[in-house]
This record gives C-alpha cells, structure tokens and sequence, in this order.
C-alpha cells in the first residue's frame, strides 16, 4: 500500500488564539483516532519551531534557525493509504482540525530498505 506524507509549513497554524489551542489538539487527535482505527495511520508528529541543525558531507555541523529559509515542515503524518484520492480525503479531515492547509506527497518505496527493515525483524 502507497505511504503518504501529509504535512503543513510551520507558522501555518499562527492565526490561532492560543485559548483555542486546547481544542485545536482535541480536534486533531479525534482525526488521528479515527486514521488509528481506519488502520492507515504510521506515524504523525509536531517539530519544534526552527531547531534544525544541518550536517554537512564534511560532518560540519551548522545550527538553526535559519531566518533565510521561507518554508520549513511544522509537522506531518505519515499514513498508508490505498490510492491518492484516500490520502487526499484524510488531508482534508487534518487540515479541518488543525486549521491550516496540508500538503500531500507520496512517499517512493524503497524495495532495499525494507527489504533490509524485514531482515531486521521490523
């Protein structure tokens, strides 16, 4: 089955009082229950706000933020769904609860990784 990303840019959910915040939450975990009990949710986070470090091919190690860069992820879920319209449909639901538009994109397999991932036992 397809994986998809489905995430959104951070700042995106900035418009939000923060006495709705609460709700907020509320609402995006009902959609992410739902997707556990459809059986297609992976796995789906928050990142902290502009706290990436970059490592360089060299190991150089370059901290954040970076007031440069215009868009970084502010979060996202990971789900298997049967086909793009599925992905879609569940992108709709996340962005209705937390506000603020998604994005989806596929996720390209890898055959050798999960073949290494089985060898593993996972």
């Amino acid at each position: 089955m397809p994986r998809y990303l489905i995430s959104f840019n951070d700042g995106a959910m900035d418009h939000i009082p923060a006495e709705e915040l609460p709700e907020v939450g509320r609402d995006a975990h009902a959609v992410i229950q739902e997707a556990v009990n459809a059986g297609v949710f992976v796995y789906g986070t928050g990142l902290e706000r502009q706290q990436a470090s970059i490592v360089g091919t060299d190991g150089v190690v370059t901290d954040g933020p970076y007031p440069e860069t215009k868009e970084v992820i502010g979060g996202f879920v990971v789900l298997d769904a049967a086909s793009r319209d599925e992905a879609l449909k569940w992108a709709a639901k996340i962005a209705v609860s937390c506000r603020c538009a998604q994005e989806v994109r596929e996720i390209m397999p890898d055959p050798e990784t999960e073949a290494m991932l089985r060898a593993a036992g996972r």
